[in-house]
């Protein structure tokens, strides 16, 4: 390498050469595009596709029920939307309770 370089050298043999400033493209001018109009055909409304039902887990709780200690008991049936049989049967029992002193739990199964 030659130690007698000039700043100009050294820049050209690092950089290239220098682009003049006139040989830049000025910013193009765009032409606004031809006006394009699509057209759709128009069809009658189609009727709203129904959404299948997703599959709801449920089980049903059978309870004893009776107002009256060792009195005449009735059965009852609630269904829970849940998969948890113990969510099931304190919802059962919570909602007989409104309505009953007694209550007993007799089943828990899925439906």
């Amino acid at each position: 390498m030659n130690p007698d370089l000039t700043e100009e050298e050294m820049r050209r043999a690092l950089f290239g050469a220098p682009q003049p400033d006139e040989q830049i493209p000025a910013p193009s001018i765009q032409e606004p595009p031809s006006e394009v109009v699509f057209t759709e055909q128009v069809s009658a409304p189609s009727p709203k596709k129904r959404v299948a039902k997703s599959f709801t887990p449920r089980l049903r709780v059978t309870l004893r029920v009776g107002n009256e200690f060792e009195g005449k008991m009735q059965e009852l049936i609630h269904e829970a939307d849940t998969l948890s049989s113990l969510l099931a049967e304190q919802d059962a029992v919570k909602a007989a309770r409104k309505k009953y002193k007694y209550v007993d739990v007799v089943s828990v199964k899925s439906m």
